[in-house]
């Protein structure tokens, strides 16, 4: 299987070259998703050789993977953020289900071991987030919003999103659901390093409309 990997990035200069050189050789592609970046993110992609999708302006995170999709070759994407949580060396783990034909979707889950590594607003957002889809889907997903996953590419191109910033996680396991996707977890280690969340509560209104 060829692997596509695909990092959306807005001003992540200063961690992406330490991202680019743990990635491991099986994966084919590396596309960053420059959205919209003020500092050298694009410049630092391509010096390490990986494919940059620019954006001008800042559009959101769904629409920086929604680019990485229309540029990916691969079998299978794999999606990883770049702000250093994830670490690159567990993409074998995520990739390994879809290989050995027993998953679609591998979300690399963060809540599964301890929670206590994890702030407080994430564990609340993450908690409200996967009621939200439990409760559409009735399937219990334990991160819905985990950034780090790796799904097939001919599931993937079959799913048009509406999201345009982080609830694109979401509709992506709405999606799942209704193109009947065999879904595995995988616990994944995590690297907080003091960064806010992006996932506020008051966002969880857009994943409303979205699931509802």
């Amino acid at each position: 299987m060829n692997i596509s990997l695909i990092i959306p990035a807005y001003n992540e200069a200063e961690h992406l070259p330490r991202i680019l050189a743990a990635i491991p050789p099986l994966v084919g592609e590396v596309i960053v998703v420059d959205d919209g970046s003020s500092d050298q993110t694009a410049d630092i992609a391509r010096t390490n050789s990986a494919i940059v999708v620019q954006h001008h302006e800042n559009q959101g995170k769904g629409m920086a993977m929604v680019s990485g999709i229309t540029a990916a070759s691969g079998d299978v994407v794999v999606f990883m953020d770049a702000d250093m949580q994830h670490h690159p060396e567990d993409i074998e783990r995520l990739v390994a289900f879809i290989e050995d034909g027993s998953a679609d979707l591998v979300i690399g889950v963060r809540t599964l071991g301890s929670r206590s590594d994890m702030p407080p607003q994430r564990r609340l957002t993450n908690f409200l987030g996967n009621l939200l889809v439990f409760l559409r889907i009735r399937k219990w997903i334990s991160d819905t919003q985990s950034g780090f996953r790796a799904i097939k590419k001919d599931f993937l191109d079959k799913m048009v999103f509406k999201s345009k910033r982080y609830e694109i996680e979401i509709e992506m396991l709405v999606w799942a659901h209704r193109l009947d996707m065999r879904i595995k977890e995988e616990p994944i280690k995590v690297k907080y390093a003091g960064e806010k969340s992006h996932w506020k509560v008051r966002n969880l209104f857009r994943v409303f409309r979205i699931l509802y």
